[in-house]
């Protein structure tokens, strides 16, 4: 067994990007009851309510939904100077930027598939105003009680022409651990998910349906539980925000899920926080066959179509 890597910290913030800026804003802090953190140029900067970071969401306007970056935090100055190294011997840096707000110097890169990755360690814990200060002080900032009240960042799902690549990528300048998989009959690669933490896992990776470079599939933020997803359901209904999937089961890691499409396009999935612990330091990787993925999701829906097919920026049949 190789000696474990923790360098990473975890998962976060996601810039996402989107044609309808002030819509998409307006979704995540009046429906999914996030918290304004900023407001630079053309981004707005969002937290859930107990994420401990100036914000863990950048929403940026651009022509096309997608993906700007998603970003780990080190695990110390030390941690991050190691990580560095590996990633320039990889030959996938980028180089170092001033960092943004609410965190410091960061250096950038791409993983395999081209999406756009940095890693930072310096960054600017949260200080909730007077009306959003909390009564227990371990806690980031006040329930909001508005909209869904999602809690915190999770998780990131990112397409990839190569899943293998991307994964071993992971792995092995990263420092990442695979918890689970699917590989078909032919051998192929589908799907990974890794961790940096004890979260069962941080970014999964998906095989992109049209052989297309640098997309997204999904990112999702946790709430506390199931009920909370159903009323997550009840809340979209309301607002007119487009259901694809769920609310229902993942069979693979068993998050209990709901996928809406935000007004920019891009999927979002609200999910519960720590259904499974990763606490064993040789967890043996679970792994799926094309039989199994067949089957569905945990109490047998089956897969709808668009989730394999959509991801942005989007492509054109």
């Amino acid at each position: 067994m190789a000696e474990p890597i923790y360098d990473l910290a975890h998962l976060a913030h996601i810039e996402l990007l989107t044609p309808k800026l002030d819509e998409s804003a307006r979704f995540f802090i009046d429906v999914m009851g996030m918290n304004e953190s900023a407001r630079q140029g053309n981004s707005i900067y969002l937290r859930g309510w107990d994420d401990y970071e100036h914000h863990t969401l950048k929403l940026t306007a651009s022509a096309e939904p997608g993906l700007g970056h998603y970003a780990f935090r080190a695990s110390s100055p030390q941690a991050l100077q190691r990580r560095v190294a590996a990633i320039e011997q990889s030959g996938l840096g980028t180089g170092w930027s001033d960092g943004d707000l609410g965190h410091g110097r960061a250096y950038q890169f791409t993983d395999p598939d081209g999406h756009n990755v940095e890693i930072y360690f310096e960054t600017e814990w949260y200080t909730p105003p007077p009306e959003l200060r909390p009564a227990l002080k371990n806690q980031a900032s006040r329930y909001p009680a508005r909209g869904v009240g999602l809690r915190r960042i999770d998780h990131i799902n990112l397409l990839a022409a190569d899943v293998c690549a991307n994964r071993e990528f992971m792995q092995d300048v990263l420092g990442c651990r695979l918890t689970e998989q699917i590989i078909f009959d032919d051998g192929s690669e589908k799907a990974s998910w890794v961790t940096v933490c004890n979260k069962s896992y941080d970014v999964a990776i998906s095989e992109d349906y049209y052989g297309a470079h640098g997309r997204l599939h999904h990112f999702t933020y946790a709430v506390d539980n199931r009920e909370d997803v159903l009323r997550a359901a009840d809340i979209c209904l309301e607002h007119g925000v487009f259901i694809e999937s769920g609310p229902h089961k993942h069979a693979i890691q068993q998050t209990f899920f709901l996928y809406v499409y935000e007004p920019g396009g891009n999927r979002f999935e609200i999910a519960t926080a720590g259904a499974r612990l990763m606490l064993a330091p040789d967890w043996k990787p679970i792994v799926w066959s094309e039989a199994e993925r067949k089957k569905g999701q945990a109490w047998g829906l089956k897969t709808i179509e668009s989730f394999h097919r959509h991801g942005t920026p989007p492509i054109e049949e």
